[in-house]
């Protein structure tokens, strides 16, 4: 299985399945999508442990939430995916992809995230990890991984909008024809892909100059909130709840909360902040000798009329 695809007015020939591994009488495929959400992971994994001690983590500790939280994170966007999708499964087999060509697929990146946060909460609460920290660095992987996980979806050729006028950055392939006819789409994986590498830069520059623990996380919530809400209004295969987009709602929401909770913590970050600029009781070393002497001084006309008074 293959698809033609043109887009930015190039032509490609893509395939899924990158590779293909030999098992008994059969073969289990290897998919691209797969290989890029792995890469995304392991950069992120990587930005993680160099970036460790600057939020104020333990590395190995730091490992053991991630070693728990990503197995978790999986399984919530499969469950997440399948809770909104509305398609019976065969059984637990389904649910796993077993017996399936197409292996475990079928994933929500909301579920996911949901499921990263709570196992890492958890686990950050065992292993006496500061939870907001953990959050914060968290939250400037995820874009990481989003960024380029998104390109997965290009590879299988999902995640696209309806159709765009534009004649220079719509996408069309074999497979948006088949479902939706001739005409150029948006690529909206490309949309959020760009809007999370860019996430990325502006989260990690503030995160040199966080006020509070959680910013970030909160910022994050803003910031991907926001553009994954817009993005989903143009996409056709978005997960509903009659004619509510599951994940837009869920967009907007978090980047509301998000607004919300940074406005309280930076008005309660102000008013705890101690005054940049202040008088010093001692100035310097000078004057606090002269203010030695004259207690000296002041003691020894003490001590004389004492004297004089006996």
């Amino acid at each position: 299985m293959s698809y033609d695809v043109t887009i930015f007015g190039i032509h490609l020939t893509l395939s899924p399945i990158a590779f293909s591994i030999p098992i008994g009488k059969g073969h289990w495929d290897i998919y691209w999508y797969g290989i890029i959400i792995a890469t995304g992971f392991l950069l992120a994994l990587i930005y993680g442990l160099k970036n460790a001690k600057r939020f104020g983590l333990n590395p190995d500790r730091m490992l053991d939430v991630i070693l728990v939280a990503t197995p978790v994170a999986i399984l919530s966007a499969r469950t997440y995916y399948v809770i909104f999708d509305g398609e019976p499964l065969d059984g637990i087999g389904d649910f796993f992809g077993f017996g399936d060509s197409s292996g475990f697929a079928g994933l929500a990146i909301y579920g996911g995230v949901i499921g990263a946060f709570v196992s890492g909460a958890v686990m950050c609460k065992i292993r006496k990890v500061n939870i907001f920290d953990m959050f914060d660095i968290a939250a400037v992987g995820f874009l990481i991984g989003q960024g380029i996980g998104r390109w997965g979806n290009f590879v299988n050729q999902e995640a696209y909008g309806d159709f765009t006028g534009s004649s220079w950055w719509g996408m069309e392939s074999t497979k948006t024809i088949s479902e939706m006819g001739e005409g150029l789409v948006h690529p909206c994986f490309l949309y959020e892909s760009i809007w999370c590498i860019t996430g990325f830069f502006v989260l990690n520059y503030l995160s040199k100059r966080r006020k509070f623990s959680g910013e970030i996380s909160l910022m994050y919530c803003v910031w991907y909130g926001f553009g994954r809400g817009i993005i989903e209004l143009l996409r056709t295969d978005s997960l509903m709840i009659g004619n509510i987009r599951v994940s837009c709602l869920l967009s907007f929401t978090i980047c509301v909360a998000g607004i919300v909770l940074l406005t309280v913590f930076y008005r309660r970050a102000q008013q705890n902040a101690v005054p940049e600029s202040y008088e010093a009781v001692f100035a310097d070393n000078e004057e606090t000798e002269e203010i030695s002497e004259e207690f000296t001084d002041s003691d020894n006309i003490q001590e004389e009329n004492n004297e004089q008074n006996n």
